[in-house]
């Protein structure tokens, strides 16, 4: 009989809050996560996005939602007073997400700039729903489209970077770590005790897998502080600072999407 999986309480325990005292230094406040500066040289992980290899390309999801209302295949949807059916139905999305099944490609964001003539990011903005005006119809997404997700890397970027971390830490997967989500991704409005967990790196998939949020952490680093991650809520992508060989191994890796940002460096 298989071993049932240890519980995040045991493999992630909680820590005080003041373990993000440094960074709360370092980087100002995180409500939204800790943006590090280059430690000493830095590198952003763009979430993924998917493409269907043959369906519909120029309906929206805005148009699809408007068309579903019409013929009353759905209903209007009211949440906290505001009726989502006047609202722009974007197509994106927040927190976990995952490659959507068969029938869907992932579609590189270095593709779509060429295809658009868009910026991959525009000059002086961070990756987030700005990007790839372009591609969207009065801000809506193509529905053969699955834009990136808000808040939280995806499954598969998720797995290969902390691969790649565990390549470039002090002692492997043996590497003790802390983690931390922001407020926000817990639904908590408890600022002053902040939710912080230290474990190993080589149990780092049980932070997405079996998270008490729907969320990648805000903030994942090293106890020596080789290398720090940040996830903001707002944004489309991860910035990790580090030293110059993990940045360059990001940047190579056939797996993950990374670019460097010199005005969010």
């Amino acid at each position: 009989m298989s071993e049932e999986p240890k519980p995040m309480s045991s493999l992630w325990p909680l820590v005080p809050s003041r373990a993000t005292t440094w960074l709360l230094e370092l980087c100002g406040d995180g409500l939204t996560g800790f943006m590090p500066p280059a430690m000493p040289d830095a590198v952003w992980v763009l979430n993924a996005m998917y493409e269907y290899e043959q369906g519909p390309v120029d309906v929206s999801y805005h148009e699809h939602s408007q068309a579903c209302l019409a013929d009353g295949s759905a209903q209007p949807h009211v949440v906290e007073g505001v009726d989502l059916a006047v609202s722009i139905t974007t197509g994106g999305g927040l927190g976990r997400a995952r490659h959507p099944g068969p029938g869907w490609r992932r579609l590189l964001w270095t593709e779509l700039a060429r295809r658009t003539g868009d910026l991959i990011v525009p000059d002086g903005l961070m990756p987030s729903y700005r990007c790839f005006p372009s591609a969207k119809n009065e801000g809506s997404w193509p529905l053969g489209a699955v834009p990136p997700t808000e808040g939280s890397l995806d499954r598969e970027t998720w797995n290969q970077l902390i691969a790649i971390l565990t390549q470039y830490s002090p002692a492997g997967p043996d590497t003790r770590c802390l983690a931390y989500y922001n407020p926000l991704t817990l639904g908590a409005a408890d600022f002053d005790n902040l939710h912080v967990r230290a474990g190993r790196l080589g149990d780092a998939e049980i932070l997405y897998d079996q998270s008490e949020a729907d969320f990648s952490p805000s903030d994942l680093w090293a106890d020596d502080r080789s290398w720090v991650l940040c996830t903001d809520y707002d944004l489309w992508g991860t910035k990790i600072a580090g030293s110059p060989a993990l940045v360059n191994a990001l940047l190579n890796d056939s797996e993950i999407e990374a670019i460097r940002l010199p005005w969010a460096h």
